[in-house]
């Protein structure tokens, strides 16, 4: 694993959860800083970030259940409540303490639920382009809720082409094609069609309606990192958890989408490193 070259991107160790195999690795010296990615894409969305934040810290970062080279089949649960469940096994197996937890998209809301809920020790939050308050369905994905029979018998090369371009607005600047295959491979052909189904007939708001009521007394220290130009989740969506969290800061990344890390590595990056020094 390192970082530019989407291609060479591997997650070298295993970890056996009560829930499934989880893909991991871990990079630098320094306090313990994990990364979490969303949906629909995995631990590749990292890989300019993390070199960058080893530089001062241990770097953990993970294929959530389902998704890139963790375990992967279609009669799993991946919902927000059992990454959260996963997220908590894997920080007390590693031995970390009090880590900083860094979650995008459905990353946030895990790092959020095992935080509040699962009693995972956190020295610092950061919520990047998260998934936190209600509604954060996308309007295309609430179609395929609402549709799944549909899109379930859709033929594959037509459910590619909606698909495919639902995560080409997920960038402000196009995607290179070795990086949109990086996302995109593990959801191509008959099966990957019925893994994204999967995490659409998953996706739960109350997942999060579960700790929205424990916002308001979160006193973890808490920084809101989001692209200026996220067309999934507004960027006046930061400012209204901003309201709700009473120990957080927010930073914007100028020229980025909702796949921030992908967009502006080293703007995230930076907004990490600095809050956790």
């Amino acid at each position: 694993m390192h970082g530019s070259d989407p291609t060479s991107w591997r997650l070298e160790q295993r970890a056996a959860t009560g829930l499934g195999e989880i893909a991991w690795d871990v990079l630098g010296d320094g306090p313990p800083v994990v990364l979490v990615h969303g949906t629909p894409s995995r631990s590749v969305l990292w890989r300019d970030v993390a070199p960058l934040l080893a530089k001062r810290s241990t770097v953990y970062v993970l294929d959530l259940l389902g998704y890139g080279q963790s375990e992967r089949h279609e009669q799993q649960d991946v919902s927000i409540r059992i990454q959260a469940q996963v997220l908590a096994e894997l920080v007390q197996t590693w031995g970390l303490e009090s880590p900083t937890l860094v979650g995008h998209d459905i990353g946030g809301a895990t790092v959020l639920r095992a935080h509040l809920l699962e009693s995972t020790p956190a020295e610092r939050v950061v919520l990047v382009d998260a998934v936190v308050l209600r509604p954060w369905i996308t309007a295309t994905t609430r179609h395929l809720k609402a549709h799944l029979d549909v899109y379930s018998t859709m033929p594959t090369h037509i459910f590619r082409e909606v698909a495919a371009a639902h995560l080409r607005t997920a960038t402000e600047r196009p995607m290179e094609p070795a990086v949109f295959a990086a996302y995109f491979d593990q959801w191509e052909g008959e099966r990957g069609q019925r893994l994204w189904l999967r995490n659409v007939s998953g996706f739960d708001e109350q997942d999060t309606a579960d700790f929205e009521p424990m916002l308001d007394q979160l006193h973890t220290p808490t920084r809101i990192v989001w692209g200026e130009q996220d067309r999934w989740l507004p960027v006046d969506v930061s400012a209204a958890l901003e309201s709700r969290l009473p120990a957080a800061d927010r930073v914007i990344a100028s020229a980025a989408g909702h796949f921030s890390p992908e967009d502006q590595p080293s703007q995230v990056a930076a907004a990490i490193d600095d809050f956790m020094r």
